[in-house]
């Protein structure tokens, strides 16, 4: 008898991604469900208790152990670990894109466009996002997988599309760079490593529940219809199997991803450590434990990701409780800020930390979000501002970068290129070290503006975005309000993070009674003043208004009376809340192909009544419950 129940539509439209050898590979990891319910129940109460006890996060003790092999700590810090060697397609990954593989509400050959850009772009790899940047809505998720299944097998409807697009491609090129980027379409598109990024043990998937209607893990979901569906096809290229790991938090949990990998290595009949992983390094207590969560990962591990914005986003929420613990404005906490120059260090330290078998492991730099379109001044002086970031990252040990579109890979690149070297595992930047001084680096700030102007930016935006989401793109180009119609300001690629980072720091400024560095006329206010619910009352309308009355451009004129008041409602009751939830993502989702703001008034209210009198998040799609008003 089946434990899963899955949408039957969804059955029938996507057979070529549910196929047999899938579904029988999902009822095989079904039974690791509840390890996955369990892990986020630990993550619920250890939040709970730092919370109430005002904790600070710390390193693991010596004696601890890790995962179902009962790794020791001490064993860990001493190099008696084993991690993967590095494959040779990804010895240069310079330059990594990421960007999802499917559009909303688009033909195949319009949604695959996605994947072309990505794999002509002649960046080293991509990473095509199942997670923070890929949309939800409808079937996105399997769209997604479907692409990237025909890509990797260069299916002719593929083809076509990527023949067009290198023309398009080298129209730009040409014109911005003074030389065409692709040669040889064809040949450029074994050039990138695919890569695919999982959604986190966090996330509930929308199509598929356990048949008891319990809601079922959309990692254990990812994880198996992206390795399932292509293992053979990229076998038979010569290229490695690669995924991208986000939002993890302790070495328990990158212990659990290692047996979801071990177990359908084994049911694939794979040998142990054919799968590779990347960690994204983004939650502040996988910062406390990042070489046991490289050990957990063992066979499998290759690197870690420093990111910003979800790093940003995780510190605030872990030290939500802390009441002199206040973020300023965003834009001033850059990888030299204190926590995140300390953080940094250690991930550096740490991947430069020889295994048992004198292995190293990959840093892969963050994430650089400017698109080149613009004004020709603002341009140059945000390419100009890219660049910098880039060249102090690759002086400071990383063996390559993230950028979020297919135009910046030929700007940003040549400076892994000047400095020649394939990679820089085995830098020496000292062991790691776990003394007080250590833990406090990791949560220490410094002075810097906190403003109204920082304010609007973060609202603006934070609005822009879960309206942008629920209208099915995680990824947009988005910039505050007050900036539309300047070119000399760049839009930026947001995705996920980006809504969270600015809610959590709103968050903490109303709730821990921020004072503001500096006086603001608009409003009449001081340096000094506290933002207050009254400050924040009346940039919320202000903000509100200003998206309202925004060109088609830069907020869709539809969503303004379907989506955009969702947006609204949810920032409201989120920002309002004493209690802080724990993810801007679980309004969003609960929302999904939504449009009536009264439901959506009444979902959040379950949420938050949830939360309150229990402590649990909603993962589960409504949808699949009687009376939720819409189908999934």
């Amino acid at each position: 008898m089946s434990q899963l129940y899955i949408n039957p539509d969804r059955l029938l439209a996507f057979p070529d991604i549910y196929t047999d050898e899938v579904l029988g590979a999902l009822e095989a990891l079904a039974p690791f469900n509840e390890k996955q319910k369990a892990l986020m129940e630990e993550r619920n109460q250890r939040r709970a208790k730092r919370i109430a006890n005002k904790e600070l996060p710390k390193f693991l003790s010596d004696n601890d152990r890790i995962g179902s092999e009962q790794l020791l700590v001490s064993d860990i810090r001493s190099g008696n670990f084993e991690c993967s060697t590095i494959p040779d397609d990804l010895q240069k990954q310079w330059i990594q894109g990421t960007g999802p593989a499917a559009k909303p509400n688009a033909t195949l050959e319009s949604s695959i466009r996605n994947v072309a850009y990505a794999l002509l772009s002649g960046a080293d790899g991509w990473m095509f996002d199942g997670e923070d940047a890929l949309g939800q809505i409808n079937t996105m998720s399997l769209d997604n997988q479907r692409n990237l299944k025909l890509a990797i097998r260069r299916n002719p409807r593929f083809l076509n599309v990527a023949k067009n697009v290198s023309q398009e491609m080298n129209t730009w090129a040409q014109d911005f760079l003074g030389h065409a980027i692709i040669h040889n379409w064809e040949k450029q598109l074994d050039f990138t490593t695919l890569i695919f990024r999982a959604r986190g043990l966090h996330l509930d998937d929308r199509h598929i529940v356990m048949e008891n209607g319990e809601s079922f893990s959309a990692s254990i979901t990812d994880l198996t219809l992206f390795v399932v569906n292509n293992y053979e096809a990229l076998q038979n290229q010569g290229s490695s199997i690669v995924l991208y790991l986000p939002k993890i938090q302790t070495a328990e949990e990158a212990a659990f991803w290692n047996t979801l990998l071990n177990s359908l290595e084994n049911y694939l009949e794979l040998e142990k450590g054919t799968i590779k992983a990347y960690v994204l390094i983004e939650q502040l207590e996988a910062t406390y434990q990042l070489l046991e969560i490289r050990a957990a990962l063992g066979l499998h591990f290759v690197g870690f990701n420093t990111g910003r914005w979800d790093y940003i986003n995780s510190v605030a929420d872990a030290l939500c409780g802390i009441d002199d613990f206040i973020n300023p404005n965003i834009e001033s906490i850059t990888m030299t800020y204190a926590y995140m120059a300390a953080y940094e260090d250690r991930v550096r330290k740490a991947v430069n930390t020889r295994d048992q078998n004198g292995n190293f492991s990959l840093w892969q730099g963050g994430m650089e979000p400017n698109i080149p379109v613009g004004s020709a001044a603002g341009v140059k002086a945000s390419m100009e501002k890219a660049l910098a970031g880039a060249r102090r990252e690759q002086a400071a040990g990383a063996s390559g970068k993230w950028v979020a579109h297919w135009k910046m890979v030929h700007i940003i690149r040549p400076v892994w290129e000047e400095a020649g070297a394939i990679n820089q595992l085995g830098r020496k930047f000292g062991s790691l070290t776990y003394a007080e001084a250590d833990r406090l680096a990791l949560i220490s700030l410094e002075p810097a503006p906190l403003a109204i102007r920082g304010g609007r930016n973060l609202l603006s935006v934070a609005l822009q975005y879960g309206n942008a989401f629920l209208q099915g793109f995680q990824a947009a180009a988005l910039k505050p309000a007050d900036f539309f119609g300047n070119d000399d300001v760049l839009y930026l690629m947001e995705d996920m993070a980006t809504g969270e980072i600015r809610l959590s720091v709103l968050w903490e400024w109303l709730h821990k009674g921020a004072h503001l560095t500096e006086a603001d006329e608009t409003l009449g206010l001081s340096k000094g003043d506290i933002f207050t619910k009254e400050i924040f009352d009346q940039l919320l309308a202000e903000e509100y208004q200003k998206l309202l009355d925004a060109g088609n451009r830069d907020v869709h004129n539809d969503s303004k009376i379907t989506t955009l008041p969702i947006a609204r409602e949810i920032v409201k009751t989120y920002l309002l809340s004493d209690i802080k939830g724990p993810w801007y993502i679980d309004l969003l989702n609960l929302n999904l192909n939504n449009q009536d703001l009264e439901i959506a008034k009444e979902r959040i209210s379950k949420y938050y009544h949830t939360l309150n009198t229990t402590g649990q998040r909603i993962t589960k799609n409504l949808d699949f419950e009687p009376n939720s008003h819409i189908n999934a």
